[in-house]
């Protein structure tokens, strides 16, 4: 069966990142932005990082969005709910500043280039727990821009996270793609790497690798920018191999 599309996790991916140092900053300026709003940075910090746990354990009732504010509302009542515009805010100022955390990788925008101009769908399957804003901002770190993908998961759009297989199911849904015609490309083993149980093809970036586990990743198609690419053309050549 012929790749229709690529589906590209994006922090680590697209996106070289030092994660562990942006999560650090990321919550460290976004208690302090809203410190002047009154919160209390410890408490909030421990509340958006129960409301991230909800939305990866989302069971797809609601959007990851509504999860994330349905635990501040629990912690701090419906009044939180007024501050939403000011949240939003800390994405288009402070949250810039994380950008020192990354770097741009001009392969990924020659890949993404070539594959439009083999007629490949592109998506950005990001884990949605950021609003997206924070996505847009992250994609323009990379020297991207949103236009270049077709479908980017976000938390106002999604109703599941990685790694559950009604993640990808809800993606392959929305672009009317079958598993067998996608191939996903991340780097994170435990994150990424189980789209292959819904029967998508699976690339590991190990630029940036994140193997938790310590799995063995001999298991998948593995390597940088250019094997990648090398595999991509394989698959198209050969679509009898997909």
């Amino acid at each position: 069966m012929a790749l229709k599309a690529v589906l590209f996790d994006l922090d680590g991916t697209l996106l070289p990142l030092k994660q562990d140092e942006f999560l650090q900053a990321y919550f460290t300026r976004l208690t302090a932005y809203m410190a002047q709003r009154g919160f209390e940075p410890k408490k909030l910090y421990e509340t958006i990082y129960a409301g991230c746990v909800d939305m990866l354990k989302n069971d797809g009732k609601n959007t990851n969005e509504q999860v994330f504010w349905d635990k501040l509302v629990c912690v701090y009542g419906e009044s939180v709910l007024k501050e939403k515009p000011v949240f939003e805010s800390f994405y288009k100022t402070d949250f810039l500043y994380l950008k020192e955390f990354s770097r741009t990788n001009p392969e990924a925008k020659k890949l993404i280039t070539l594959l439009k101009a083999m007629g490949i769908r592109v998506i950005l399957a990001t884990n949605p727990v950021f609003p997206i804003i924070a996505t847009h901002a992250r994609i323009g770190w990379a020297g991207l821009e949103k236009e270049d993908f077709e479908i980017i998961t976000a938390y106002e759009n999604s109703r599941f996270c990685k790694p559950s297989a009604e993640y990808y199911a809800d993606i392959l849904e929305k672009a009317a793609l079958l598993p067998e015609e996608c191939l996903m490309v991340g780097n994170d083993v435990d994150d990424d790497m189980p789209a292959q149980n819904t029967g998508m093809k699976v690339f590991l970036l190990t630029d940036c690798l994140i193997n938790r586990n310590k799995k063995d990743i001999s298991a998948f198609e593995h390597g940088n920018f250019e094997k990648l690419t090398e595999f991509i053309k394989k698959l198209v050549e050969n679509p009898q191999k997909m």
